[in-house]
């Protein structure tokens, strides 16, 4: 060992990781492929979930399990979460073990993997098929903000997930407003304490450590997850306490326009309620 640690010591030795991730950042037209195949199935299988009714967390988790298999992909990408009223305050909540009621939205951060790489979607939709005033307001303000940040998902917006997410935090934070929400202070890192997004491929925290503050460049495919959880406080308009919502696509970067790789999924209100009336 000593001799080995003399060795590494005197060469020109580099750390190979950010040079796998500089590699691996960059997706190739065969990955992206693989990568539309997994977003499609697994957004076809969110639209059948949303047009069923569910008793139980347990009971969505593995019915979507189960269609992202039979549309194709070879597993699930990740632990889901499965997430119905308060539960979504807990970003990572990964239980999936409670009760769902009417009244209540649930979240769903699931997706499937198809020959080795991932898609990562979120959909919140209301349990009973129906959003009530207070959620939708809440819900089409996120919806709001995550359909502009995906369509600056270009080469030629010169943007990156950082600049990105300090968009989002300003969309965020004017929609909060209208609807009467004390912004001041801190308040925003209460109600979204996450990054917007972050890159995805062979795994869904994919090239881990590569910087997020480089304009993003076509080949580079990404996430974009505004959310808004708002905690039972005082502090916050008593009608949105207790709800948490996120929308999540995968997108790839092209030059002037973004591709999104998991569009199957309904995220509309319209499109949401239909379902369950079809």
């Amino acid at each position: 060992m000593e001799g080995l640690r003399h060795l590494i010591g005197t060469s020109k030795t580099k750390p190979l990781k950010p040079t796998v991730n500089s590699l691996r950042v960059f997706k190739s037209a065969a990955e992206i492929s693989n990568m539309r195949k997994a977003g499609q199935a697994s957004g076809r299988g969110y639209t059948e979930a949303m047009r069923q009714s569910f008793n139980k967390e347990k009971d969505l988790a593995a019915f979507l399990e189960y269609q992202f298999k039979i549309r194709g992909c070879d597993s699930s990408a990740y632990v889901p979460v499965v997430a119905g009223g308060e539960n979504a305050l807990s970003i990572h909540y990964v239980r999936n073990d409670d009760v769902l009621s009417d009244d209540q939205l649930v979240l769903v951060d699931a997706g499937g993997e198809y020959g080795g790489y991932i898609t990562d979607i979120t959909r919140t939709w209301p349990v009973s098929g129906k959003f009530s005033g207070p959620q939708k307001d809440l819900y089409e303000a996120i919806l709001k903000v995550q359909r502009s940040c995906v369509s600056l998902c270009r080469e030629d917006a010169n943007l990156s997930l950082d600049k990105l997410h300090e968009i989002a935090e300003q969309g965020l934070r004017d929609q909060l407003k209208q609807l009467g929400f004390n912004m001041s202070g801190r308040a925003l890192e209460a109600l979204f304490p996450h990054h917007l997004g972050h890159y995805i491929g062979l795994d869904v925290h994919d090239s881990p450590g590569y910087p997020r503050t480089g304009h993003l460049r076509a080949g580079q495919c990404i996430t974009i997850e505004p959310g808004l959880y708002v905690p039972d406080d005082d502090r916050w308009p008593e009608h949105f306490r207790g709800i948490g919502i996120r929308i999540e696509d995968s997108v790839c970067i092209q030059e002037e326009t973004p591709l999104i790789l998991t569009t199957e999924a309904p995220k509309e209100v319209v499109d949401i309620e239909a379902l369950r009336k079809a």
